[in-house]
C-alpha cells in the first residue's frame, strides 16, 4: 500500500484527482465520472457513453432491475443503500447469507450460481436456487437479482459484468463466494494422499476453488473500479494463520489458501484507487449441506454436537454474512483490512456483530487454542 501510494507519476495523479472529485458528487454522476476515469487510465480521450443510455431508456422506461432498486431503496435506508453489489456463488450457504445480509442493509445485490429453477449443478442440490436467493434478498429490504452464471465460462461471466454495467453503471462490492466441490472432498480428498487423489477430481477442486476466483477478478475488476471505494471480498476456508498447517490434501489445501493470496495480491493492486481487498473465512458452519450431512436442521443443530463435539462451536451462515455487511459499511475498511486475512469472529468482534442466537462464536480461536493448541477450554468458552 505504502509504495502504491508513493508513486507519483502523472497516470497516478489523475486518479486521486478523480476520485477526490467522485466523492464529492453526487450518486446520480458516478456514471460519467468513473467512465471518464477508465478511459484515462487507458489512454483514451474520456468519452461520456451515459448520455446515450438516459435517451435509450427513456423510451421504454428504467428496466425492472432499475425498478426494483429504487423501490427498495424507498422502503429501507440502511448503510449499504444505493450500493450495487454482485455475489459470486451465492446458491447456499455463505453466500446467500452474504447476499441476504447485504441486502438488509439496503443493497441491490446481483446472485449468481449454477442452480436455478431448471438447472441443477454438479453439487447435486435442487433445494436451494439463485432465484430463491434473490427473493431472500428482496424479503430483506433489498434487491436482488439473480443471473444464472457458470464462473468458468469467461462469456457467460462478462455478460454478467456487461449487464450489471449496462443496468447500474457501477459496481461497488464484488463478493467471490465460488466453491462448489463439497461433493468432491469426502471420497476422493479427505484422508487420501495427493497422488490417491483421481487426478480429474483434484484439478476439478483447483477450477472450482482458483480459477473460477481468478476469472471472475479479472473481467470484474474493470468495472469494481470505475466507482469510489471499491470492496472485493475473497470467502474461503480457514485464515492465513490457520492455513499455515496442511489442510489435509495437497489440493484442497491449494483451493483454499489460493483466495487469501488473491487478497493480499490484488490488495496491493486496489489501494490505488482506495479499494479494499480482503479474505474472510466463516467457522464451522451451520450450512445446508452440513446440516443435511448430520441429519439436523437450523433448530435441532445441537442434536449435533453428541457426534461431533466441535459442532458446539458451529455458526449459521448470517454471523458471516452480518460480519461482511458491518465491514462494507466502514468508511476506514481500507486502512483496517486491506490484503488481510480475517474470520467471521474476528470481524463480529470488531463491528460488535452476534449470530441468530445473540452469541458470538469464534471458531478459528477455538481451533488454534483448544484443538490444536492443546489450551484447557471448551466450545463453550468460545461463544
Amino acid at each position: 500500500m505504502q509504495k502504491n501510494a508513493a508513486k507519483k507519476d502523472p497516470e497516478n495523479s489523475r486518479s486521486s484527482r478523480s476520485r477526490e472529485e467522485r466523492e464529492d458528487r453526487e450518486n446520480s454522476k458516478d456514471r460519467e465520472n468513473s467512465k471518464d476515469s477508465k478511459d484515462r487510465m487507458h489512454g483514451k480521450d474520456p468519452v461520456d457513453r451515459m448520455e446515450k443510455k438516459p435517451a435509450e431508456a427513456g423510451a421504454a422506461g428504467p428496466g425492472p432491475a432499475k425498478r426494483e432498486k429504487d423501490a427498495g431503496a424507498d422502503r429501507r435506508g440502511g448503510p449499504l443503500t444505493g450500493r450495487i453489489a454482485l455475489v459470486a456463488g451465492a446458491t447456499r450457504g455463505a453466500g446467500r447469507a452474504l447476499a441476504v445480509e447485504l441486502g438488509r442493509a439496503g443493497a441491490t445485490v446481483y446472485v449468481t450460481g449454477r442452480t436455478t429453477r431448471e438447472h441443477t449443478s454438479e453439487v447435486g442440490r435442487t433445494t436451494e436456487t439463485i432465484e430463491q436467493t434473490a427473493e431472500l434478498v428482496t424479503a430483506a429490504g433489498g434487491t436482488g437479482v439473480a443471473v444464472p452464471t457458470d464462473h468458468l465460462d469467461q462469456d457467460r461471466v462478462r455478460a454478467l459484468v456487461e449487464r450489471v454495467d449496462r443496468e447500474q453503471g457501477r459496481l461497488d462490492i464484488l463478493v467471490n463466494d465460488l466453491w462448489g466441490g463439497e461433493h468432491l472432498l469426502a471420497g476422493s480428498v479427505f484422508g487420501k494422499k495427493s497422488w490417491e487423489t483421481p487426478l480429474a477430481d483434484g484439478l476439478r477442486i483447483l477450477e472450482l476453488g482458483v480459477r473460477s476466483h481468478v476469472i471472475t477478478a479479472a473481467l470484474a475488476l474493470p468495472l469494481l473500479v470505475r466507482g469510489r471505494a471499491p470492496l472485493l471480498v475473497e470467502v474461503t476456508d480457514g485464515t492465513a494463520v490457520f492455513n499455515r498447517r496442511y489442510r489435509e490434501n495437497l489440493y484442497y489445501d491449494l483451493a483454499k489458501s489460493a483466495p487469501i493470496r488473491i487478497a493480499f495480491g490484488l490488495g496491493e493492486e486496489l489501494a490505488e484507487y482506495g479499494g479494499t481487498a480482503v479474505a474472510v473465512t466463516p467457522g464451522y458452519l451451520r450450512s445446508e449441506q452440513m446440516l443435511g450431512h448430520f441429519g439436523v436442521t437450523e433448530e435441532t443443530w445441537r442434536d449435533a454436537i453428541a457426534r461431533d463435539p466441535h459442532f458446539a462451536v458451529a455458526e449459521s451462515p448470517s454471523y458471516l454474512g452480518r460480519a461482511v455487511a458491518a465491514l462494507a459499511a466502514d468508511p476506514d475498511r481500507a486502512a483496517r483490512w486491506n490484503g488481510r486475512s480475517t474470520s467471521s469472529g474476528e470481524l463480529a468482534k470488531v463491528y460488535g456483530v452476534t449470530d441468530v442466537d445473540g452469541s458470538r462464536p469464534d471458531a478459528m480461536a477455538y481451533f488454534e487454542d483448544v484443538v490444536f493448541g492443546g489450551k484447557p477450554g471448551s466450545a463453550d468458552d468460545y461463544r
